[in-house]
């Protein structure tokens, strides 16, 4: 038997799961997907927007190799630092993948990056995803206008729950904290922006259209910001998708450009107004300890080598909230050599490598291992690379021998693991809990809601 322990329960590690148990070349096979929280799907559940149900829908599909009698989830297990090592891993297990993805945000570093109602946006997103670590943070919305650093779906996602109303989102499994504050959001004004131009935005074209399908918002965009960008002017060698995205840009500038002048941030008027900004590189956040009241950006222009460079101009947004969004970055594991410069662990393959040489027995999968980059469907060829490799090696790691039943050995090192069962009674009682509050499921949003539902049941599976 070849016991594989799956760190990480988002797609790479479902996916890697996944590849492991439809190869045929060691058919006596386990795997055991672990994962820190008690619930699976990573950041399908926690990072995908509530209103987005399509992309929240690949639960479904996750939920089908978890369920495989060759897989076992186990949550509420905690690995690094605060929880169990590579060796001891390697003490339960055959193999190890780590799937972490890449844990933290990029920082700006520039001054003024932490006053007080200065946030990365995945804080923002964690909130209102319902996140169990988010739930002491809290946003009150009582800024009028909100800036958005960052031009990509996360900056996308945030910038659309900043202005869609209460309503829309009481449909979906919003926990009702972060609905009531939105609910009661005094944001009328979301800038984002983006330090190069249209044509280099992350963004992909069904997020942008999103924005311009909000009830009571209206999308601004400067055409003089746009014709900066030289791909702007003459988008076809642009990849489809950015042409697709030029044209829904130029058509909201030509809307914009035909338009009566803008109100100023916090003047009263109808709705809510969202500004695509470009060629602005945030340089200061302007505040002091009671929190942010703008953005100082410099005017960026394009340098001939798809870079910008400053051009000695800046500009102050007015802002109560900021939310950044410029990236994510892996974090050094315990145990696992580390690339600082790529924020990934070094690999062949997938086989994790230190001085170049394999680790016995340890390897990699999605954002760790390749970083940032890519979809969700990315990680299915990601997922597969490295699996193969762990079966070419089988052979080897079988000989170690077994150290017995895993969940067992996970207990007596000192773990609480939440199997299966445990997530089905989370689901019931969010099913319940969304049925009390007249709505339909309700994510649960902190810790001890978490594992009180989950160890309300025998865990036998």
């Amino acid at each position: 038997m070849l016991r594989v322990a799956v760190i990480g329960s988002g797609p790479s590690g479902v996916y890697t799961a996944q590849s492991l148990i439809e190869q045929q070349t060691v058919p006596d096979i386990e795997v055991y997907v672990l994962d820190r929280l008690p619930c699976p799907y990573g950041l399908v559940r926690y990072g995908v927007a509530p209103d987005h149900e399509k992309i929240k829908s690949l639960q479904n599909n996750l939920r089908t190799v978890l369920e495989h009698p060759k897989v076992r989830f186990l949550g509420n297990v905690e690995v690094g630092a605060q929880g169990l090592g590579v060796e001891e891993l390697r003490e339960i297990f055959d193999a190890v993948v780590f799937c972490v993805g890449a844990a933290t945000d990029r920082h700006l570093g520039i001054p003024g990056e932490d006053l007080p109602g200065s946030h990365p946006a995945t804080e923002f997103v964690a909130w209102y995803s319902a996140h169990p670590d988010a739930a002491a943070v809290r946003f009150t919305l009582a800024a009028r206008s909100a800036v958005v650093i960052g031009v990509g779906n996360v900056a996308v996602d945030v910038a659309r729950m900043l202005s869609r109303g209460a309503d829309e989102l009481a449909v979906t499994d919003m926990p009702q904290g972060p609905l009531g504050a939105l609910a009661d959001s005094r944001v009328e004004d979301v800038w984002m922006v983006g330090r190069r131009g249209p044509s280099q935005a992350k963004f992909t074209t069904k997020e942008l259209r999103e924005l311009g399908s909000l009830a009571g918002t209206e999308v601004l965009v400067r055409p003089e910001e746009l014709t900066l960008d030289p791909a702007f002017r003459d988008p076809g060698g642009l990849p489809a998708a950015g042409r697709r995205n030029v044209e829904v840009l130029r058509g909201w500038a030509e809307r914009t450009a035909a338009a009566p002048p803008v109100p100023d941030a916090g003047a009263e008027g109808p709705g809510r107004r969202i500004h695509l900004r470009f060629f602005l590189r945030p340089v200061e956040v302007l505040g002091d300890a009671t929190g942010v009241r703008a953005v100082r950006f410099e005017r960026t222009a394009p340098d001939g080598r798809g870079g910008v460079t400053g051009t000695g101009e800046f500009e102050d947004i007015e802002g109560q909230l900021v939310l950044r969004s410029v990236g994510y970055r892996g974090t050094p594991q315990p145990g696992l050599p580390f690339d600082e410069t790529s924020g990934t662990v070094p690999h062949l393959a997938g086989r994790v490598l230190r001085d170049g040489t394999p680790l016995p027995g340890v390897y990699v999968a999605g954002w760790i291992k390749r970083g940032p980059t890519g979809v969700i469907g990315t990680n299915r060829p990601c997922a597969k690379e490295t699996a193969l490799s762990l079966l070419a090696d089988a052979p080897t790691l079988a000989e170690r021998g077994s150290a017995g039943d895993p969940l067992a050995a996970l207990i007596r090192a000192g773990q609480r693991p939440v199997p299966w069962p445990g997530w089905l009674a989370i689901e019931a009682a969010e099913a319940e809990w969304g049925r009390g509050l007249g709505r339909g499921t309700v994510k649960l949003p902190d810790w001890a809601g978490l594992l009180d539902a989950a160890h309300s049941v025998e865990m036998t599976r």
